[in-house]
């Protein structure tokens, strides 16, 4: 398996080479030059399996030779015994054809621990056989930074630095990352948007000096290593729905368009999807594209959703690949554009495509609320904001989809980690999980530095040993 980039100007890479460098030097991201494919007899003969049983077979394609068969076992069934339900990703009816799909039952209660526990493994695995160590350099908008942070605390050939805006998460949120007593992972406050922090990372791997001399790598899904896991649960979830005799749809909350990008790459491997319901917040950039098929960024406003407040949505540009025909120059003269504008547009033919595929909606925070309060009295569960955001865009996309189609709205939170949320819609807010009672109350540490690519590096610096090359 050889991997390309979105931009088309970086050298083909086979998986063990894009796991450590994350994002192409072009500045692009980097997908499969060929999407693996799946048989109807390859997913019949995934029903009944456990799930990392499951997630092993999505992924050992992705890896091919560069992982050998039993450490790539060894380290997807580690990456999942220490979840907290037998099923790791359960599947709840809500409804005759909605059902909710648990993932936050893994160590920091959110979909990114089923990547990120992957992710620390491989990493581990690959520096060891080469003698090596990275240092990660990732922004968060919430839920990210935690998982990072805990998958990498105490590996011996990782350091980890999380850039998130301060103010702009959620305390429990914040407390996930700043209270890891560890000496090789920093939780870093922002002066500005996730989106500043974003860029902060970029800027950072496109300086190729500091790059090399501290081996930056990535843990933001702009890293293919990232996505490849979440394909997993996807497929867990259709097959133990009927696939592939039966058709499903997933409705996704999504702000940087990592997780709904897995899905669609599900489908391109051959997994019978209908649809990709996208649900935004009140930064509802990629709604407005799937409506119109013009991508505007507008200034990025604080919600109960704070993983979603996100304008400049990285994996967008893995999608924008496939509908520019994999035409490298395009995607980067259409996002250089982007960058410059503020804006750009797609022709109708593009649009036509990602609409056959991709639906939208979008709720503003009264809306969220509403919907936590109404699933609550309806069903009894409880969902955090970004999941009641989802199971509304299935609600205000009813008419565009087949009503015969099972629906799985993603649920990427445990409730407890938006107490201000919660509490506003049911009037309390929910439990932790025993063993993060504490939580609130344990020390932190709260560096914070500018946006800005210098104060960055100096951080960095005085954290690091340089391995040769003066940055």
């Amino acid at each position: 398996m050889q991997y390309i980039s979105t931009r088309g100007r970086a050298p083909a890479l086979p998986f063990d080479e894009v796991l450590l460098s994350g994002l192409a030097r072009d500045g692009g991201l980097y997908v499969p030059a060929v999407w693996p494919m799946f048989s109807r007899d390859d997913i019949r003969a995934m029903k009944g399996l456990p799930y990392a049983e499951v997630a092993l077979r999505v992924m050992q394609p992705f890896v091919g030779e560069t992982v050998p068969a039993d450490a790539l076992r060894r380290i997807v069934e580690d990456s999942y015994a220490g979840f907290d339900h037998s099923c790791v990703a359960p599947l709840k009816q809500l409804a005759p054809n909605l059902w909710l799909m648990e993932l936050f039952h893994g160590p920091t209660l959110a979909f990114k621990d089923y990547a990120m526990q992957v992710l620390g493994r491989l990493f581990d695995h690959v520096l060891a056989a080469r003698g090596e160590r990275v240092t990660i350099v990732g922004a968060t908008s919430g839920d990210t930074g935690a998982a990072a942070i805990e998958a990498c605390r105490d590996r011996g050939n990782v350091d980890c630095f999380i850039l998130y805006p301060r103010g702009r998460v959620s305390p429990m949120q914040q407390r996930q990352m700043t209270t890891v007593d560890a000496p090789n992972v920093h939780a870093i406050a922002v002066e500005g948007t996730f989106d500043d922090c974003q860029d902060l990372v970029k800027a950072a791997f496109n300086d190729t000096a500091f790059r090399d001399a501290y081996g930056l790598s990535a843990v933001n899904s702009i890293n293919w290593a990232r996505i490849m896991p979440q394909i997993a649960y996807y497929f867990w979830a259709a097959v133990n729905l009927g696939a592939p005799e039966r058709p499903v749809s997933f409705s996704v909350p999504t702000g940087n368009f990592g997780n709904v990008y897995a899905g669609y790459a599900a489908l391109q491997m051959g997994l019978p999807i209908e649809r990709l319901v996208v649900g935004s917040n009140a930064n509802d950039i990629l709604t407005r594209f799937f409506d119109s098929g013009t991508m505007e960024m507008r200034g990025v406003v604080p919600t109960l959703s704070p993983s979603m407040d996100i304008q400049v949505s990285s994996n967008f540009e893995r999608l924008l690949f496939d509908l520019f025909d994999r035409n490298g120059a395009e995607v980067e003269a259409t996002l250089t554009a982007f960058r410059r504008d503020g804006r750009f547009a797609v022709g109708d033919n593009q649009l036509g495509r990602a609409g056959a595929l991709f639906l939208a909606g979008r709720s503003d925070d009264d809306q969220a609320v509403e919907t936590i309060r109404t699933v609550r009295e309806r069903t009894g569960e409880l969902l955090d904001p970004h999941t009641a955001v989802g199971i509304r865009a299935v609600e205000q996309t009813a008419a565009s989809r087949d009503p015969a189609v099972p629906v799985v709205a993603l649920a990427t939170a445990h409730p407890a980690k938006f107490a201000a949320a919660i509490e506003r819609a049911v009037g309390t807010p929910a439990a932790l999980p025993e063993r993060m009672a504490d939580l609130m109350e344990r020390p932190e540490r709260t560096p914070v530095i500018p946006n800005d690519l210098v104060a960055l590096k100096a951080y960095v610096q005085e954290r690091v040993v340089a391995r040769g090359a003066a940055a």
